[in-house]
């Protein structure tokens, strides 16, 4: 279909060759990630299925009762919000299986579905890419200097990358990655990223699946995971925060359920915690790293401004990292390569790791200010040395990556400085 004016993802090229190896093309994420315009771009006719008292409604309701007449039309065939009729998911696997044919179908959805009512998990049919919202270099806001599969293999040419505002950077942390969102001013990014989360708790939660939630402590929740984003806080210290800061209680098994709920809505997008055994002696600890989808939503949530990060730099700095390791997942994902972060017992810290194919693996500080890379660069030739120690597999990579500096390099020491808005895939 022709789309004016459609930015360029970094997935696209994978769901071009997604087509070429399936039936079927699922692109999941957050609502208001760009699933549809991306869908759009990559097909040729179209159906919409969502909860509305137009078309859109009745297409629902048709699906359901007359599948077959949804999947007519010109090939490849975008079915958004395809989990509104979870029938559907069947019925393209089974023309699938009856045509033999690839790149039928492409299928967005912004919540995870009842997988009850699918008979078939759809596998060597369907193809699944998970859509997050824009990073920086797919809003424009990086150079595109210096490539992240490149550097994980140890190759960067020196380059000066320009001079960085500490204020735009707060900018983009508040604005967000949002397609919808990147030509608004920092005072309308806020006011439309409060109503997203206002339609999240007052609508989409109830349409996951029915369930009554109380909206007030699912407010206090999605609080208390903004003051903690880029941690590896407990559900309990989560409840205990939320007793602490406002005087409220709330039960750690709704809790629970609450995140899981949040997690269906592709709302968190939590780093895993490195597994492989880089040291033998040390326990490795197995909390994920808490992250929003996008961290202008624990900016929203926290009534940030510009001003109000720069002068509470403990924030920004987490917030930050918040929006760095989105972007590391963004282009890690385009060669295949995995995001995790590390925390051992021993008090040992790798802000973010990035596992290759091949085994081998990268580890990388993530540093607001110049004045923080000396002593982070340090902290990962010593942990460096620690594993090699061990006799455990040490990183084949060593970075820090800053959101001040003014050019990329590497140390004497090995380690390699790169500002975030010089970075791609």
């Amino acid at each position: 279909m022709e789309i004016s004016n459609y930015k360029k993802r970094v997935l696209d090229d994978k769901i071009e060759h997604y087509l070429k190896l399936f039936g079927a093309v699922s692109i999941e994420g957050p609502k208001y990630c760009g699933k549809t315009w991306a869908g759009r771009y990559h097909s040729k006719s179209e159906v919409l299925l969502q909860r509305t008292t137009g078309k859109e409604g009745n297409n629902i309701e048709l699906a359901k009762i007359s599948p077959s007449i949804i999947l007519e039309g010109e090939k490849p065939k975008l079915i958004d919000e395809w989990q509104e009729a979870t029938n559907l998911w069947d019925e393209i696997r089974a023309d699938v299986d009856r045509t033999g044919l690839k790149g039928q179908y492409i299928l967005t959805g912004s919540s995870t579905p009842n997988r009850k009512e699918i008979s078939h998990s759809g596998a060597g049919r369907y193809g699944k890419i998970y859509l997050r919202t824009m990073s920086l270099y797919e809003s424009g806001d990086s150079s595109g200097d210096i490539s992240l599969e490149q550097l994980c293999n140890n190759i960067m040419k020196p380059k000066l990358t320009g001079e960085v505002d500490l204020k735009n950077i707060a900018k983009l942390i508040i604005r967000g990655g949002w397609p919808g969102n990147l030509g608004y001013s920092v005072k309308d990014s806020i006011e439309s990223i409060k109503e997203y989360i206002d339609l999240i708790i007052n609508d989409d939660l109830y349409r996951l699946d029915g369930v009554n939630r109380d909206k007030h402590k699912m407010k206090l929740l999605l609080k208390s995971l903004a003051r903690n984003e880029s941690t590896t806080v407990s559900n309990m210290t989560l409840k205990n925060d939320i007793s602490e800061i406002d005087n409220e209680d709330i039960d750690i098994d709704t809790l629970s359920s609450y995140l899981n709920a949040l997690d269906k809505l592709y709302l968190l997008d939590n780093d895993e915690p490195f597994s492989t055994n880089v040291r033998s002696s040390v326990r490795v600890k197995k909390s994920e790293k808490r992250h929003f989808a996008d961290p202008s939503i624990a900016s929203a949530l926290l009534n940030l401004t510009e001003e109000k990060l720069i002068n509470d730099l403990k924030t920004f700095g987490f917030l930050f990292e918040a929006m760095v390791e989105r972007d590391l997942k963004i282009y890690a994902n385009s060669f295949n390569a995995k995001v995790f972060h590390y925390q051992d017992y021993q008090n040992r810290e790798i802000d973010s790791i990035i596992e290759l194919e091949d085994g081998n693996w990268c580890a990388i500080e993530i540093k607001l200010g110049v004045n923080q890379i000396e002593k982070a660069a340090q902290n990962l030739v010593q942990l460096k040395k620690a594993i090699e120690k061990e006799k455990g597999k040490a990183p084949s990579v060593l970075c820090v990556i800053c959101g001040l500096s003014n050019a990329a390099y590497k140390r004497e020491d090995g380690v390699f400085v790169v500002p975030i808005t010089a970075l791609k895939p």
